[in-house]
């Protein structure tokens, strides 16, 4: 199980650029962003970078916390990123109280 985890997780060294652009991640958000033009209906939109990183980072944020069981290191090492940044996009994100340690 945990070996298929790597892959999932896109560190596997062995998997080439065609299977990461299968993925089930980047084949959902392709699909939302589809949906997300068709429902513009010919509209201008701007920010659009911004929205999507918005909108995909609280949940990325609260789905590797449940995985990990609210631990927080186990999450920041699954994420790549330190603790204290961690923290900070849980804080910024209302994720965790700003008075909290």
């Amino acid at each position: 199980m945990g070996e298929n985890r790597g892959s999932l997780c896109g560190n596997d060294p062995n998997q080439g650029s065609d299977d990461v652009a299968d993925s089930t991640i980047r084949s959902a958000v392709t699909r939302a962003l589809e949906d997300y033009f068709r429902e513009l209906d010919g509209h201008d939109c701007n920010g659009l970078y911004r929205l999507v990183l918005r909108e995909v980072e609280v949940p990325l944020l609260q789905s590797v916390l449940e995985y990990t069981g609210g631990n927080q290191t186990r999450a920041a090492q699954l994420l790549g990123l330190n603790r204290a940044t961690l923290r900070k996009k849980l804080r910024e994100n209302g994720l965790i109280n700003n008075h909290e340690k």
